[in-house]
């Protein structure tokens, strides 16, 4: 293997692809969606029908980087304890990859709705304008669902840095309470989701953990010890 070639730095690279998640998440929300109006929103998204679609590819895009993220961690990770890497592979990759390719449908129904062809235009715009909110709430729950990955992911990755030795145990740590901001605004949005953003803004501070490690692989980098070495130093230990 290329000695200049580093696992770690190729890691932290696709992970900060999954930057394109905030478009859908954030940015169309603020710029097209008015709260408890549902005819400004729909007339929105007609009118900004380009950036909307955007937000489809956004997600479209954070799905697939998911996937080659959490296989360019297994790479790095796999030799310190392969159960653990092959559930975070499971937990990080094909689960919320399938939640984002499914929410992608939900706001292509209420693309259709909102720009209706002819058969949808037998539903009055009142009709319409609901049928928008509705899969835009679906959205809304599928963003819920997906929190329930994102945090659990986190916890055998965290597990695995802090496990390494070729990684600062701190961002292990932190990592494992990174799950807890993303399991607690998806529990309350399932079941008091009035108070999900609150939750989420006040545990927001634990979140900077992803943001942590994806700084120290794309700066540091990060190379698997030899499982022979790796076996020494524990057992020395």
């Amino acid at each position: 293997m290329n000695s200049s070639y580093n696992p770690g730095r190729v890691a932290g690279s696709l992970y900060l692809l999954l930057g394109f998640a905030v478009f859908r998440l954030q940015y169309i929300p603020r710029a097209l969606f008015v709260r408890g109006n549902a005819t400004a929103t729909v007339n929105n998204i007609a009118a900004h029908e380009r950036l909307f679609r955007f937000g489809m590819i956004s997600d479209l895009l954070t799905a697939t980087f998911a996937i080659f993220v959490v296989l360019a961690l297994y790479r790095l990770l796999k030799g310190v304890n392969h159960d653990q890497a092959v559930l975070m592979v499971i937990l990080g990759g094909p689960m919320p990859a399938a939640v984002y390719f499914f929410n992608v449908m939900n706001d292509v129904a209420a693309l259709l709705f909102a720009r209706p062809a002819d058969f949808v235009s037998v539903f009055e715009k009142p009709q319409r304008d609901a049928m928008v909110l509705l899969f835009l709430r679906l959205h809304d729950y599928g963003v819920f669902t997906n929190e329930i990955f994102w945090g659990l992911w986190l916890i055998p990755f965290g597990i695995l840095v802090y496990k390494s030795r070729f990684l600062p145990r701190i961002l292990g740590v932190w990592l494992i309470l990174n799950a807890l901001p993303y399991l607690a605004t998806s529990f309350t949005g399932f079941l008091w989701p009035q108070y999900a953003d609150r939750v989420w803004n006040n545990l927001f501070p634990l979140a900077f953990g992803e943001a942590a490690i994806m700084l120290w692989l794309l700066i540091k980098g990060a190379k698997p010890q030899p499982l022979g070495d790796a076996a020494s130093s524990s057992g020395a230990g």
